[in-house]
């Protein structure tokens, strides 16, 4: 049997009538029209819905009974703007329902200047704002918490270094000339350093936290080994104790690009870590090597300590005071800020482990 497609598909060339109306009355979106005076001629449900006033109230009423006080003006000047029939669009203010809740309305309009008619659609934006304004008491109180960290940090790295300048006093008032034992010379140039090196560290530390505006982290071109040295010096008596070896290669790429504060403070908390969880049945030992890859320069830091349990620890081990071992001494605070400065200054970090096997965290430096 023939079907007649033309009785199930009509001509595309055949009139279709509209009901125009009925799409002004069911849209969700508020439409209105309203003279250049202000007074609304026409609107749909939806504005009735949204205010809560009869459709009979809202007509032939200005528009500014409707409007928060505080945006009236604005409001007036906009319709100003419409007569000369150039479209305002996002046009945002605040209406009072009539229950006494504010509103925020988003209105795109238009003007026919010879029928002196505006036509206008808003949509209700209420909930968007509503975010914002938690977004920004959220970000009030972020920069308060700022600040007064700040503050904290500051007050504590400026009042340790007085106790600090105090013992590089004692120092210079000993008469090592009158020592005759080398063993106690030796530790106490060891202790001497060891200040002198807290003292600079506390010095950079104020220094950084002193600034107005934002820390500018000075990105230089860095050895690899000096780097090291310093740190292993700082901590010689540390890593002579624990009786840690040390297996450093960095032929391949000798160099970062990268701050030189940082990267010290890097291997000093990565080479702590390791001696602080080293296996109890074995020394300490620790293998760092560089290398170039595609995107900058690698470096790889393992160690044969008593490891993480990776399926439970997972990405925690970088959180803030994240502990995963009965340690007294640990703040859970040395990983968090390895991976703080190695993202602020466009790096990624890595890390594998197995328990009682070793840990290796794989260090990407930005080109």
């Amino acid at each position: 049997m023939q079907s007649d497609s033309n009785s199930i598909f009509p001509d595309s060339t055949a009139e279709i009538s509209f009901n125009l109306e009925q799409f002004f009355q069911l849209t969700p979106d508020i439409v209105c029209i309203a003279d250049h005076n202000g007074n609304l001629k026409k609107v749909n449900p939806a504005f009735s819905n949204i205010l809560g006033y009869s459709m009979e109230e809202l007509l032939d009423s200005p528009v500014s009974n409707f409007i928060y006080s505080e945006d009236r003006l604005k409001t007036s000047r906009f319709r100003d703007n419409l007569r000369e029939k150039n479209p305002v669009l996002n046009f945002e203010n605040r209406y009072l329902t009539k229950s006494g809740n504010i509103i925020w309305l988003s209105w795109t309009s238009i003007s026919e200047p010879e029928s002196k008619l505006i036509y206008a659609i808003a949509k209700n934006i209420t909930h968007v704002k509503k975010l914002e304004e938690e977004r920004n008491l959220l970000l009030i109180d972020l920069a308060k918490l700022n600040a007064d960290l700040k503050k904290f940090t500051y007050t504590t790295t400026h009042d340790l270094r007085a106790p600090v300048n105090n013992l590089l006093s004692l120092f210079s008032l000993l008469d090592l000339s009158k020592i005759e034992d080398e063993q106690t010379l030796e530790y106490i140039e060891l202790l001497n350093s060891s200040t002198i090196q807290m003292k600079n560290t506390l010095d950079k530390y104020v220094d950084a936290v002193s600034q107005e505006k934002k820390i500018n982290i000075q990105v230089e071109v860095i050895s690899l080994e000096d780097t090291l040295f310093m740190v292993l010096n700082s901590i010689n008596t540390l890593i002579q104790k624990s009786n840690t070896t040390f297996n450093a290669d960095f032929s391949e790429a000798p160099e970062v690009n990268f701050s030189s504060f940082y990267l010290q403070s890097i291997l000093l908390n990565l080479i702590s870590n390791s001696i602080k969880y080293c296996n109890p049945k074995i020394a300490p030992a620790i293998t760092i090597k560089s290398k170039k890859v595609n995107n900058g320069i690698q470096l790889s830091f393992s160690d044969n300590g008593i490891g993480f349990d990776m399926e439970k620890v997972g990405e925690s081990i970088f959180g803030l005071h994240q502990s995963f071992h009965n340690n007294g001494d640990s703040k859970g605070i040395g990983l968090y800020l390895v991976q703080s400065h190695m993202e602020s200054l466009g790096g990624k970090i890595a890390v594998t482990s197995q328990v009682n096997v070793g840990t290796t965290f794989v260090l990407t430096f930005k080109d």
